[in-house]
């Protein structure tokens, strides 16, 4: 009795010491694993702080020139120079902003009469060489596609006097002003097709084939196709191309220098121009609200659309 008492007590220690040892193991796996997550955790805040000052450098870089324009905007003649550019102003004086709007206000209204319809036009030409190109397989439409590519990647200063000559003679031979605010909307919407057709030809590409396929058993033809099925779907593609193209056409300079007439009956940029006297700039407080009042609608078309902007460019990024 006694000798199995005995091996009874020894194996109930054998197996609490077994007990003991496993507990230790795994007390110490984790102690370990909980010291391997304060390193990653310190460690990943540390990257956090860089990442966050690296941005808050980037915002101030960014800022910098919007502070000198808006306090320069409010100084006078006497207050506004090179010297005193990161000073504040003695006394904040509107005048300039008066000014400004005066100047730019007849600008403004016909930059809207240009950068709305050749957004639009630019936009809708663009959707249907989009579709027509994604989904019908017609032989060359690789080449066309191309071709119309080339358009992005040209000039405008290579084709200028071209251009000037052809819209000076058609002009001519339609016995109307070859400058002005119609000839630019001409010269927004082509030179807008290119990068509106690839913009919504990538988007069609990611459209499923069975919706495709599924309007054609319902006896649809291209045109209703793209007119029932696929318009609708394109919303956030006509926001980033009118976007891209309403920018662009309002920070035009270039054609709107060529083509736009003079400041009386041509955009907003030639009347700021007319503003800043050219590049002698010889009143820096007007320009520099000048600069901020003809800013301001591309400013508010990005605050209010800019995420649809962001979602429209990575919508057709994935297929599916």
């Amino acid at each position: 009795m006694s000798a199995t008492a005995s091996m009874t007590t020894t194996a109930a220690e054998a197996g609490a010491t077994q007990v003991d040892k496993a507990r230790a193991r795994q007390l110490k796996r984790e102690a370990k694993k909980a010291g391997a997550d304060r390193s990653v955790g310190s460690q990943s805040i540390g990257w956090t702080a860089v990442r966050y000052f690296l941005m808050l450098m980037v915002l101030c870089l960014v800022l910098i020139p919007v502070y000198v324009l808006i306090i320069t905007s409010f100084k006078n003649g006497a207050e506004a120079s090179p010297t005193t550019a990161w000073a504040l102003p003695e006394t904040w004086d509107p005048t300039n902003w008066v000014n400004a709007w005066e100047a730019l206000k007849g600008g403004l209204v016909r930059s809207l009469m240009l950068v709305i319809p050749s957004s639009i036009i630019s936009a809708i030409l663009g959707s249907m060489n989009g579709f027509v190109l994604s989904r019908w397989r017609f032989p060359g439409a690789n080449i066309i596609f191309t071709l119309i590519l080339f358009g992005m990647f040209i000039p405008y200063q290579a084709v200028m006097i071209p251009l000037m000559k052809i819209i000076v003679g058609a002009g001519s031979a339609l016995g109307v002003s070859p400058f002005g605010i119609p000839a630019l909307i001409v010269m927004h919407v082509v030179y807008g097709i290119p990068i509106c057709t690839l913009i919504f030809r990538n988007y069609y590409e990611s459209v499923p084939n069975e919706l495709i396929e599924a309007a054609k058993v319902d006896g649809a033809g291209m045109i209703r196709t793209y007119r029932s099925v696929v318009l609708p779907l394109s919303v956030t593609s006509f926001v980033v191309v009118i976007i891209w193209q309403f920018t662009q056409a309002w920070n035009d300079f270039l054609f709107a220098l060529f083509f736009g007439g003079s400041s009386q009956n041509g955009p907003v940029t030639l009347a700021l121009n007319e503003l800043a006297h050219g590049s002698i700039m010889a009143d820096y407080g007007g320009s520099m609200a000048g600069a901020l009042i003809a800013s301001a609608p591309t400013l508010i078309v990005y605050i209010f659309l800019g995420k649809y902007f962001v979602s429209g460019l990575m919508s057709g990024s994935v297929k599916g």
